[in-house]
């Protein structure tokens, strides 16, 4: 075919050539003008008259027959060449190269790897977004941060499907479950891009960089009502101590002690954010009071824990003597069914036994209670335990799970640097339980707050006998505060990273930190 395209160019050039010739020629050094194609040129004699040459009446045939030549030539040289590739390709003896293989599709381990990866991340951007939220919503008001709200709210939406598909592959994890995994995976990328799409229009609502005065005042008011009410929560555990059962309290040992670890972290950051400020270096002020805000949101977690649980145990202590009477009277219904042959549908064996392990929890939580203290939370635990299989569940039982889903909440969200996908798992399906099946919901949230301290066991301090361990850098970096481990060996400043802020995985880290000057105030 390219023969026959040149061909045809050539007959063309051919016949157009003779008229592309210029309106004057050049005779004797002397442009003269040319009266039409193919005629000789006028030539003045000097005397007036002109000398004119006769013009051809007629073109030479011979100018048209040469190009028709050559186009059939190429026109036939063409044809023969198509036709010998065609006969030669289907003649041909050797294979055909195979067609690329497809993009390797990753083994099934490694697609359960992305996942909880997934999990986590998206986790964690969801958690350090609301933090960073709440303390914009409380200088701004509810309807500046609308937007982002939503945005907040979707990536929640997204997180809570994901969780649940999870939970479901935990339950039945075969090979046709992978599309499963693929969903997790969309999902979680899905709640990442929506908070990323919202990360640049949010720092532009707090705009640190042109005047952080009014987000460091509010940070250190909440700052100073923080530890006020750190001191007060001491009290209230104290209080606890002496009116229950030791184990009444034993999920909130040890966090007001992490609360004012938190605290002291933040005094560092506030104090260096406003020097930052002072010396004209508003990133760097940036960074301190963002770490500084997600240390104060954590003692928050902390403190409002404890001051939940005492709230909880106080409810409980209520709801006891009501539940022991809804149960005791199934289990009188169950043993009036037992003298009559009757189990409703149950066997006359389980339901005898059903009946004896009620009466002996009955009597056991009535003794405890009379002799206290006692743990009245546990108590209505049990007492549910034993109604369930009689058909009667205590509604106080709601109480118990909503304060051991707090509880496992809580701490997954203030160690959430060391807590992986399991516990976090779990506690997405105590969550989604809470209204359908309170006791399967407190299961759940034990079970994910014992998976947490599993994690937490198992990553350490990495920071034991150093400076870090006594400045709130080792627990700001196990909260999630700082993103990584970041402290240098004398605790002074960030080597590689930055506190977490509203966005997804793509700009949490977003507001990074340049090697700091030497002397210069860096990020504890």
């Amino acid at each position: 075919m390219a023969h026959t395209a040149l061909g045809g160019v050539i007959g063309v050039m051919w016949l157009v050539l003779p008229g592309m010739t210029s309106d004057h020629e050049r005779y004797g050094g002397y442009e003269v003008p040319v009266s039409a194609v193919g005629s000789a040129p006028a030539v003045s004699d000097g005397s007036g008259a002109s000398a004119v040459a006769a013009p051809e009446e007629e073109s030479s045939t011979g100018d048209l027959v040469l190009p028709l030549v050559v186009a059939g030539t190429a026109v036939a040289v063409a044809s023969y060449g198509y036709a010998r590739r065609r006969r030669r390709t289907q003649t041909r003896t050797t294979p055909a190269p195979p067609p690329l293989p497809p993009a390797a599709r990753p083994t099934a381990p490694e697609l359960d790897r992305q996942a909880r990866k997934s999990l986590v991340a998206a986790d964690d951007c969801v958690r350090t977004s609301r933090e960073e939220l709440g303390f914009v919503e409380g200088l701004l008001g509810a309807e500046a941060v609308a937007p982002f709200t939503e945005a907040v709210r979707y990536a929640e939406a997204e997180l809570t499907a994901a969780f649940q598909l999870r939970q479901a592959y935990d339950d039945n994890p075969t090979d046709a479950s992978r599309s499963a995994l693929d969903e997790i995976v969309a999902r979680c990328v899905d709640a990442g891009r929506r908070l990323d799409a919202e990360a640049a229009g949010f720092d532009r609502l707090r705009a640190l960089e042109q005047d952080m005065t009014g987000a460091l005042r509010h940070a250190e008011v909440r700052f100073r009502e923080m530890t006020g009410r750190t001191g007060a929560a001491e009290a209230t555990l104290a209080d606890l101590h002496e009116r229950y059962a030791p184990t009444a309290s034993f999920s909130v040992t040890g966090r007001l002690e992490q609360a004012k670890d938190r605290l002291v972290f933040a005094t560092t950051g506030l104090n260096r954010a406003r020097q930052s400020a002072d010396q004209g270096e508003p990133d760097r002020a940036v960074l301190h009071l963002r770490a500084a805000e997600g240390a104060i949101d954590q003692a928050e977690v902390f403190v409002d824990g404890v001051d939940r649980l005492a709230s909880a145990l106080a409810a409980a202590a209520q709801a006891v003597p009501d539940a022991l009477d809804e149960v005791e009277a199934a289990v009188v219904e169950a043993r009036e069914q037992l003298a009559e042959g009757t189990g409703a549908g149950v066997p006359v064996g389980a339901l005898e036994g059903h009946v004896s392990r009620a009466r002996a929890t009955l009597a056991a939580v009535r003794g405890e209670a009379a002799a206290g203290p006692y743990d009245p939370l546990d108590a209505l635990r049990r007492v549910a335990a034993v109604s369930a299989p009689l058909g009667t569940v205590p509604g106080a039982v709601r109480l118990v799970a909503r304060c051991a889903t707090d509880a496992a909440d809580g701490f997954v969200g203030t160690h959430r640097g060391a807590v992986g996908a399991e516990a976090r798992t779990r506690l997405a399906e105590a969550r989604r339980l809470l209204d359908q099946d309170p006791v399967e919901a407190d299961a759940f949230a034990r079970r994910a707050l014992e998976l947490a301290e599993r994690d937490v066991r198992a990553h350490g301090n990495p920071y034991g006998g150093r400076p870090e361990h006594t400045n709130g850098v080792a627990g700001a970096v196990l909260g999630g505060i700082l993103l990584g481990d970041l402290p240098d060996a004398e605790g002074e400043a960030l080597t590689g990273g930055a506190p977490g802020s509203f966005g997804g995985p793509a700009t949490r880290a977003r507001r990074g930190l340049t090697p700091p000057r030497k002397n210069s105030p860096g990020i504890p």
